[in-house]
């Protein structure tokens, strides 16, 4: 989480900014390069001589436009804090060196649409609207060079721009771990310059209740403390130190006239009915079983929920809603909806009369419980569409009955959102594989902060498309658009509440912007310093992994051989060993895609110029008698979990560490693996090695059995067979390494079965068959 500022200082020094002299006094002369992220839809550029900002340039606006004035007062700023250079705010236009800004001088459907226009003695901003004028300016800002005392040019142009989607979304959960007023702000500021137009601020859950509500004052007075934080995951062991925090009404208001100003609207998120022990440790009557509960200290899924059979609880909700309506004013409030357990309910008195008397039953795969929680949803929602607002929830609403009118955010994969469109009802798409920027963003993660696992690099995020072609094009207008999430659970402070977000948010905004086929990430790669620059400037914290060499490595099964190729953002020379040594710039040089065919413990590094170099890359290659061997999966893999195929089991690399959605593990949902190898001539064989990571509180548990058979043909004999029993009594995570030996046996084909265990009676999945996850399947 280290800054690199200087890094980035040097490296747009060496490639990006050109300077031009210099006018007057200690002042230098920079291009303005309008490539800038996210990529405006149109920029033409023009003949004709710079315009050149300057002490004496002015910015114009529309007398008695108070939004317009707003506007024109961030774009002064904002080139000050770029450039050293404040130019004034004025209502009086000239003919030459003014900034103008104005609406309704062009015409567009899009309401975020704007124009930009350039030329000697003008720049020109125009917009459907006062919103599409701040985006104009986030263009200009972000086309400036950072410098001190510089006068900038901008050559003419003339740019087009218009979002692609009207909901352009980022979240923020301040429930696990609480952030300042003056954090939310920045946090705000960050996002705006990102295009971003939708704050989604999660602000209640088990681990804190963050928000002020005067009807229920104890939400805050208990709710908003806990007494300690779990270490790790939840290792049983605590820090020992109270954590709490909450914002007044009056704070909320303040930042959502903040995020208004930045054309942002602020969506709360008060989570129902699940995620409410917080609540329930303030008000235990409304749970099923009365309590005593406490604010969570833990992370996950807990079975106390809020108790759907009674009245009271109803009450308290429309109560809660009523403050959360009059502090913020956005159609949209997100109701939660997700990882709500039916344990309480099914045994609950209460909740089995309402079940009685709304004559709900078990059908279509869910349970009359399920059902119960639509009734829930919908109460909600008809009382807050008859308020003139309109309900989000997390895609689990759409087991049972959708509420009418209900908007569903897919978090689970795109498989809800694509449900809900064929419904014909909105969606925002949320899916973890691509916007939850909690993930890991390498998969070498002893250097990073500590984090929930996952793996999600930035070309993965920038790749993402929200509206999939499965949908027809009516269906496709019912995606309102994309939206990233930071959930906090393992981040505590600002500094890596940034690092987290930065600089996949750069990556987002181009999703959420820009037309599908404009996107290019090579090209944005090139745009990206530019942004990076201005983090610097701002003081952002930011994740640098974008500099370091980028591995390509891939088995080929024609030359049994590892095929390594490397890159880097700038074309940097890369230089590696094999051996395990440190690269130097002595080391080989690489010069193209090259094979490794023998072990091997690789390590590159990028050695620029300016004497700043990547951090190393390291790989250690495993050969055994398997490896880039041809393998054949006669099994299915789960959907998520498939990566790159069968070829991932043999390909020399293994799967480090319990993070198992790096890419390195094949995960199957509650199937055997079973693979073929063919060593392609027979070939003497004593042992076998499978491992499996191992992370029972995701329901991935270890091996249960593992069979080895060899073969010539299409018949095969069993050579080796072993049980295994998990004597673990809670949860535990590990990578189990399974080492198998027998007579030796000389066969060209050999298949590899590995059955999943039943979870046991303590998981709360028991009975149901585990996941298993595998990676490297070694034969010696």
């Amino acid at each position: 989480m280290k800054k690199t500022g200087h890094f980035i200082l040097f490296f747009m020094a060496a490639f990006l900014f050109v300077s031009c002299g210099s006018t007057g006094e200690n002042k230098k002369t920079q291009q303005a390069n309008y490539q800038v992220v996210p990529l405006p839809s149109e920029i033409t550029m023009a003949e004709g001589a710079p315009f050149v900002l300057s002490s004496s340039t002015k910015i114009v606006f529309p007398e008695g436009n108070e939004k317009m004035q707003r506007n024109a007062e961030f774009l002064a700023d904002f080139l000050q804090m770029s450039t050293g250079v404040k130019p004034g705010v004025s209502t009086s236009t000239s003919d030459n060196n003014v900034i103008l800004l104005q609406v309704g001088g062009i015409q567009n459907d899009n309401a975020e649409a704007y124009q930009l226009t350039v030329n000697e003695n003008r720049i020109v901003i125009d917009a459907v609207n006062e919103a599409g004028v701040f985006y104009g300016i986030q263009t200009l800002r972000k086309a400036t060079p950072i410098g001190n005392n510089i006068s900038v040019s901008y050559a003419p142009v003339v740019i087009n721009d218009a979002p692609r989607f009207g909901y352009r979304g980022m979240h923020l959960d301040i429930a696990r771990h609480f952030q300042s007023v003056d954090f939310i702000k920045k946090y705000i500021d960050l996002i705006a310059m990102h295009n971003i137009n939708r704050f989604h601020w999660h602000l209640t859950d088990d681990q804190g209740w963050r928000i002020e509500i005067k009807s229920y004052p104890k939400l805050t007075q208990i709710g908003s403390q806990r007494k300690h934080t779990v270490i790790g995951r939840n290792t049983g062991e605590y820090d020992g130190k109270p954590h709490g925090g909450f914002y007044t009404q009056e704070e909320i208001k303040d930042v959502v006239k903040y995020a208004q100003e930045r054309y942002i609207s602020v969506i709360p998120e008060v989570d129902l009915p699940g995620h409410m022990l917080a609540a329930l440790a303030a008000y235990p009557e409304l749970g099923c079983t009365g309590g005593p509960y406490e604010v969570e200290a833990t992370w996950g899924v807990f079975d106390d929920v809020l108790c759907a059979g009674k009245d009271s609880t109803f009450l308290f909700l429309e109560a809660v809603l009523t403050e959360v309506m009059e502090m913020f004013p956005s159609t949209y409030i997100h109701i939660g909806g997700d990882e709500s357990p039916k344990t309480r309910w099914e045994e609950c008195p209460h909740c089995q009369a309402r079940i009685k008397e709304l004559g709900l039953r078990d059908r279509d795969g869910h349970t009359a419980e399920h059902y119960l929680q639509s009734y829930v949803t919908a109460r909600v929602e008809k009382f807050l569409n008859d308020n003139g607002r309109s309900i989000i929830g997390w895609d689990e609403i759409l087991e049972g009955e959708l509420a009418p009118n209900a908007t569903v955010m897919s978090w689970r994969g795109m498989e809800g959102g694509i449900q809900a469109a064929q419904m014909g009802h909105d969606v925002i798409m949320t899916p973890t594989t691509y916007a939850y920027f909690d993930y890991y963003q390498t998969q070498h993660t002893e250097d990073e902060p500590f984090g929930i696992g996952g793996y999600l690099p930035l070309e993965q995020v920038y790749s993402f498309e929200p509206a999939p072609d499965v949908l027809t094009a009516a269906q496709k207008a019912h995606i309102l658009g994309p939206q990233a999430n930071l959930w906090t659970e393992y981040i505590k402070d600002e500094d890596h509440v940034e690092y987290m977000v930065l600089p996949r948010l750069a990556a987002m905004c181009e999703v959420q912007w820009m037309q599908p086929h404009k996107k290019d990430y090579a090209g944005f790669l090139h745009r990206l310093p530019q942004l990076l620059a201005l983090y610097d400037k701002l003081d952002y914290h930011y994740a640098t992994h974008v500099f370091d060499v980028m591995p390509t490595l891939t088995p080929n099964f024609d030359t049994n051989a590892l095929d390594v190729e490397f890159n880097t953002i700038d074309s940097a020379a890369v230089y590696y060993t094999l051996d395990g040594s440190e690269p130097t710039a002595s080391s080989t040089r690489y010069e193209g895609k090259f094979p490794i065919k023998e072990e091997a413990e690789l390590k590159a590094v990028a050695i620029r110029e300016n004497g700043v170099n990547s951090k190393i890359f390291s790989e250690q290659i495993h050969i055994s008698k398997s490896t880039y061997k041809p393998i054949e999966l006669l099994t299915k893999p789960a959907q998520n979990y498939s990566y790159t195929g069968a070829g991932m089991l043999v390909d020399g690399l293994k799967g480090s560490g319990t993070n198992y959605r790096t890419g390195r593990w094949m995960g199957f949902q509650g199937e055997d693996l079973v693979a073929v190898i063919d060593l392609l001539e027979a070939t003497e064989v004593s042992s076998a090695e499978v491992r499996n990571c191992v992370v029972t509180g995701d329901w991935i548990f270890d091996a249960s059995e593992i069979i080895i058979e060899s073969g010539n043909d299409s018949t095969f004999t069993v050579v080796d067979q072993e049980r295994y029993i998990d004597s673990n009594k809670d949860h535990w995570a590990d990578v189990s390494v399974h080492n198998l030996t027998f007579e030796p046996v000389t066969a060209r084909y050999f298949k590899i079965t590995v059955k999943p265990a039943v979870m046991p009676a303590w998981h709360p999945g028991k009975g149901n068959r585990a996941y298993i996850f595998v990676d490297e399947i070694r034969l010696e």
